[in-house]
């Protein structure tokens, strides 16, 4: 009775290795990372789904004021609300990457081979006019060229900008904060409480009096 009871399970053991042979493939035994998967899926390009557009001005830290798309030039002198800060933001992909045009001239902010910054108009698709976002650990936003990493977006503090190999994430002249322009806020709605009566179960909701 015992060499049958040890067969049965030795059996049983033998069942559950198999069953479980196909799950171990994919979490782990073959060394899958799924974060290199994340990231490259991040990196290409989505021409399916519809662009999440957003308007907003960029504020740089160095020189006080607004970035702007003057046409072929850029610059950081502009003041709230002008029309020239006002910058359309086009998400370029699932992830973090982005492409910036100018609302009023309706130029791209764009970074060539030699880590300038110019305007290139919106027929042009080139690299050169994605960015990656990033968030700092202080709450500011940086621009890396997402064709030239490393190269950041940054301005003097007269607002001139700098050339990108001159550029690194901890310098105060690549981090910008994003601003609404003057009367552009996001719509909010009001947050509504609910409650339980304990008596009939019912949810009501219960709104500011």
């Amino acid at each position: 009775m015992r060499s049958l009871l040890s067969t049965l399970a030795v059996l049983c053991i033998q069942m559950l290795l198999v069953m479980c042979n196909p799950l171990q493939q994919v979490f782990g035994v073959d060394g899958v990372n799924f974060s290199v998967h994340v990231e490259n899926q991040t990196r290409v390009r989505d021409a399916m789904s519809r662009r999440h557009h957003r308007v907003y001005q960029l504020y740089s830290r160095t020189s006080g004021k607004h970035v702007q798309v003057l046409g072929r030039r850029i610059s950081a002198r502009g003041e709230d609300g002008d029309k020239y800060a006002q910058l359309v933001v086009e998400a370029d992909t699932f992830g973090s990457q982005v492409r910036i045009r100018g609302k009023e001239t309706n130029f791209y902010l764009c970074m060539n081979r030699r880590g300038k910054l110019v305007g290139k108009k919106a027929s042009n698709k080139s690299e050169d006019c994605v960015f990656v976002e990033k968030v700092l650990e202080n709450h500011y936003t940086a621009l890396m060229s997402s064709r030239y990493a490393g190269w950041y977006v940054g301005f003097t503090k007269r607002g001139r900008p700098r050339r990108g190999p001159h550029t690194l994430p901890n310098q105060q002249d690549v981090h910008f904060m994003k601003r609404f322009p003057p009367g552009e806020y996001p719509e909010t709605t009001p947050f509504r409480f609910t409650t339980v009566n304990k008596r009939s179960k019912r949810v009501r909701a219960t709104g500011p009096r």
